[in-house]
């Protein structure tokens, strides 16, 4: 604690943990407050994000409901990868680019990145929808056109994302996270809603344009307010556009990216192939009630992943291993402690998605240990994408994938949901471990949050 208490109580608790939040070194205050803020946008976001599944659910029907589940997740997917990493690798450039003085550099990069990975966006989207329309014959005619619509959404989508990891380089985590996590889901229920409430039919069809506009609208909005921010941050001058040297650092993280989405989503897709869709039901509510703890590890990974960038860029290697370490210490031990209330709510929790889910309350305990052992390591993975090291860092998570896709395969038959995190934990397992000794080997830094 930073200083002693001056009262007792309630009263002294609340005061205490602001004096735990607010102290420290003035980048350490700045961190953990934006993390908080992060994970604050999260948490409801997963509010609004359930409360629309349900009544999309209840006003569509479950076949129409189905389509625009498969069409979004689609969306989803691929407007996370469409932007070549730049999203992410926007954190290790401009940072660069500030503490080198390349201003030119800068203003190419601030506007020029939008630019590339919109048009490229753009085209790639045409593209899927030129296959939709060969594949058409053998596709269910009712998921044609919101998968044509789907289409027209995946350039403002990746816009956003690029534009998020901008405003994120400069600590306006708000601007970057409200307008995907907390705009975009209140317009999509709100139009929905509208529409509901005029008597027009809710089908997949509608909700498809419902977010069309929705992610639009959001991105649009974000950029006219990102614009104005840059204006009185970036001083006007000439432009330079380095597009190699962004791929360069780019296309690694979008490896790194691509590899951990395919490590979030393996235990689901295995255990549907191989169990019942009420054994995936209840994993996947199991997932979602752990959800919490993930969030704090991506706090943490979004609000730090710049200063890396800074502190490594300025050669100051004391000062960036007090932050690593600092980082660390605020993923482990609130991901611990948060994992301790979900697993002790966890029959309750579990209880809300129906009574029927409670039979998965074990799972919880199997899937808590490759989290909590995850984030002994902190956010090591945005340490080595900021320090140049993310072909061997996309290596590890690559070796993950492939273990837990072996693992999942052998375990998932006979054993179920028990065996989806069984392996998924012992993935994480090992990934965690790899990661230590790759920066420990690469970088001379320790990452663990316990240990010298």
């Amino acid at each position: 604690m930073d200083a002693p208490p001056a009262t007792t109580g309630p009263a002294g608790l609340i005061a205490r943990l602001r004096a735990k939040l607010a102290g420290g070194s003035s980048e350490a205050s700045l961190t953990r407050r934006l993390a908080g803020t992060i994970f604050v946008i999260r948490v409801i976001s997963a509010g609004l994000a359930y409360v629309s599944q349900v009544l999309l659910a209840r006003w569509m029907g479950t076949s129409d409901y189905g389509i625009y589940v498969y069409v979004w997740t689609w969306v989803l997917l691929l407007g996370s990868m469409m932007d070549f990493g730049i999203s992410a690798s926007a954190q290790k450039i401009i940072p660069e680019y500030r503490a080198s003085g390349a201003q030119a550099l800068l203003r190419g990069f601030l506007s020029g990145s939008r630019w590339l990975t919109f048009a490229v966006s753009t085209l790639v989207s045409l593209g899927l929808a030129g296959i939709v329309k060969l594949l058409s014959p053998w596709i269910d005619p009712a998921e044609v056109l919101p998968l044509y619509i789907g289409c027209m959404t995946l350039p403002a989508f990746v816009v956003a994302n690029t534009q998020d990891g901008i405003a994120r380089s400069h600590d306006w985590m708000q601007l970057g996270l409200m307008p995907q996590f907390i705009i975009r889901q209140a317009l999509i229920i709100g139009i929905t809603a509208l529409a509901f409430l005029l008597g027009y039919h809710l089908g997949a069809v509608a909700a498809m344009v419902a977010s069309l506009g929705a992610v639009w609208i959001a991105m649009a909005g974000q950029m006219v307010v990102l614009n104005r921010k840059l204006a009185d941050h970036v001083t006007p001058g000439p432009k330079v556009y380095d597009v190699k040297g962004w791929l360069a650092v780019s296309l690694p993280i979008l490896l790194v990216e691509s590899f951990y989405l395919l490590l979030s989503y393996t235990d689901v897709l295995v255990l549907q192939q191989f169990r019942p869709s009420d054994e995936v039901g209840v994993y996947f509510a199991v997932v979602k009630t752990l959800a919490l703890v993930s969030f704090i590890h991506y706090a943490m990974s979004a609000t730090t992943a710049h200063r890396f960038a800074e502190y490594n860029a300025s050669g100051d290697k004391a000062r960036l291993s007090a932050y690593v370490a600092h980082a660390i210490n605020w993923t482990f031990w609130p991901s611990l402690a948060a994992t301790i209330v979900l697993l002790a709510l966890g029959k309750p929790l579990l209880w809300l998605f129906g009574p029927q889910f409670m039979i998965g309350y074990d799972i919880m305990f199997v899937a808590a240990i490759g989290l909590v052992v995850r984030a002994a390591i902190g956010p090591v993975e945005r340490l080595l994408n900021m320090l140049g090291q993310q072909k061997i860092c996309a290596l590890a998570y690559a070796l993950a994938f492939v273990m837990n896709v072996v693992l999942c395969i052998a375990l998932v038959p006979r054993y179920g949901g028990h065996g989806a995190a069984a392996a998924t934990s012992i993935s994480l397992s090992f990934e965690t471990v790899l990661l230590f000794w790759i920066v420990r080997q690469r970088l001379g830094l320790h990452v663990l949050a316990f240990g010298k």
